[in-house]
């Protein structure tokens, strides 16, 4: 049986295939944060007042001010009130100015509100306000769990069901549900629409990344989750430029859907990962689909390495028995899923308490999409440079040593605090990018997807739990600080259990990824070269 490695190299490890291949999965990521827009840009407490043209009926000639002061009490401050209006009477105009108004109601009529920021929001539209307030928490909850359990469930698939399928239906969900929650008429509808996009969201993100590496190269591997996390960094900062520009929830997610059209129609050309079916025993595919592939790249395949592709191969058992079934797997999952869960956890607390930095919405947004940049394209240099391993430890020990660092600083030097939480932040966000790449050489091709869902389950629950622990600081402001920091200093640190696999092959089968071919075991830092039949020799990577 042929070995990918051997037949990636023979069409081309990374030439216009390939290139083309991680264009076309990485654009998807440039329109993806706009799904947050709605929830993202929302005035949750905008200025406004009830309602109340019922006056007008008895005085149709008043102005908005007289308006106002007839039938909008004021708070203890002197402020109009946001919730409460007078109750409507049916008296003349000079009786309700003589005598007032006095018993008070909740708006009736719904709200008036200042659209000097905002033209709509999905708290004007659907009056998200007074006692409904906290339903905007509940709209970001509803999309993170949607997002949550489009990892959970489009990680596993991908094993049984091939990386192409689970990459197109996702998209297709993400287009159809960004227009349903555009179109939204009342709140529930929205959240529906807003939970299956989400479930789309997780399901592609995830998928994407796994498709584009498992055609390419060792040398060039890193590309695959670099780029795609770069387009979505990219994509930050667009997305404030376009809502700076509509100011209009509605017309913004429909901005992200008329693109995506394109994308949902080209989806569909794009070709399974070849590996994937190598693993499955899918052999006569993965012929026709290596002589498309080499066509393009302009390669010519050697007939006696289609004939080895021809060969039967026994499909290993993968998925979730795979990944926990095996002592060695089982512990780089647990090593890699703690240091995804602390990074995470440490970028989103930090994040949240950075403070305001005295711009608007739209510029911070802008640059913290803009600061995602530099870190992405280090992460390229620095995989290769450092290796997987060394790069991962360092980023996760020099981050934490930043986030503790801020407990030296006095809290009233506000320069020195935020200097040090930016950088933290950076360097997070910058192990994450190798997380997403390690992540996928660690495990074989059976539960490489299954490895990667269940990982990225822990970004999302650092996401959910970030917000409580900051609420720590009620018992002391350091509290929040000690405890993601000393979980990234710990994470850091069991790194150093994971073997290093820059320029090593992707493995196919549990032995490979253990180090085992053949009845021989290939240590850490070396890889296996079968030169003849019955002579295998090992050398130092």
């Amino acid at each position: 049986m042929a070995d990918f490695a051997e037949i990636l190299r023979s069409v081309g490890e990374f030439r216009r295939f390939q290139k083309l291949l991680l264009v076309a999965l990485c654009f998807p990521n440039l329109l993806l944060p706009f799904l947050f827009a709605s929830v993202l840009f929302v005035q949750s407490d905008p200025d406004r007042h009830c309602h109340t043209d019922w006056i007008l009926r008895v005085a149709p000639n008043l102005t908005g001010e007289e308006r106002l002061n007839l039938t909008v009490p004021r708070d203890p401050g002197g402020s109009l009130s946001r919730c409460l209006m007078f109750v409507p009477v049916d008296r003349d105009l000079d009786s309700i100015r003589e005598y007032g108004l006095n018993e008070t109601v909740q708006c009736q009529d719904g709200w008036e509100y200042d659209r000097s920021v905002y033209q709509a929001t999905i708290v004007t539209d659907f009056n998200l306000v007074c006692d409904k307030a906290n339903l905007v928490q509940v709209a970001q909850a509803v999309l993170m769990a949607g997002i949550l359990l489009g990892c959970l469930l489009f990680g596993p698939l991908a094993e049984s069901f091939g990386r192409k399928r689970t990459t197109q239906i996702p998209l297709v969900l993400i287009f159809i549900f960004t227009v349903t929650s555009g179109l939204s008429p009342n709140y529930y509808f929205y959240l529906a629409s807003q939970f299956m996009a989400g479930l789309g969201y997780g399901g592609f993100r995830l998928n994407c990344i796994l498709l584009a590496t498992e055609w390419i190269g060792a040398k060039n591997r890193s590309l695959g989750s670099c780029v795609s996390q770069m387009f979505a960094a990219f994509g930050q900062a667009i997305l404030a430029g376009v809502v700076f520009l509509i100011r209009d929830w509605r017309v913004a997610q429909w901005a992200m859907a008329a693109p995506m059209a394109m994308v949902v129609l080209y989806i569909w050309f794009i070709p399974e990962s070849a590996r994937w079916l190598l693993d499955r025993g899918r052999t006569k595919e993965v012929k026709q689909l290596i002589l498309k592939v080499a066509a393009v790249n302009k390669r010519t395949v050697p007939e006696s390495l289609l004939e080895k592709i021809m060969v039967n191969k026994s499909v290993e058992k993968g998925g979730i028995g795979a990944l926990f079934g095996s002592p060695v797997l089982r512990r780089r999952f647990l090593v890699i899923t703690l240091a995804w869960f602390s990074l995470n956890l440490s970028y989103f607390c930090v994040t949240l308490n950075v403070g305001n930095f005295g711009l608007d919405i739209f510029l911070t947004q802008t640059a913290f999409g803009l600061t995602e940049v530099p870190a992405h394209l280090l992460c390229i240099w620095l995989l290769e440079v450092l290796g997987r391993k060394r790069s991962l430890m360092s980023t996760l020990l020099t981050g934490s040593s930043l986030c503790i660092l801020i407990l030296a600083v006095p809290r009233s030097n506000a320069v020195a605090v935020t200097i040090l939480a930016t950088s933290g932040r950076f360097f997070m966000n910058w192990a994450g990018s190798i997380c997403n790449v390690y992540i996928h050489e660690l495990f074989p091709t059976s539960c490489r997807q299954t490895a990667s869902g269940l990982g990225s389950i822990a970004i999302r629950v650092a996401g959910l739990l970030s917000p409580l622990l900051n609420l720590a600081s009620v018992y002391h402001w350091s509290a929040p600080t000690v405890v993601f920091s000393g979980i990234t200093l710990a994470s850091g640190a069991l790194v150093s259990l994971l073997p290093e696999t820059r320029r090593t092959e992707l493995p196919d089968s549990t032995d490979e990824a253990e180090g085992r071919r053949n009845g021989f075991t290939v240590k850490s830092g070396s890889a296996l070269i079968l030169d003849k039949p019955g002579r295998i020799e090992t050398t130092k990577l």
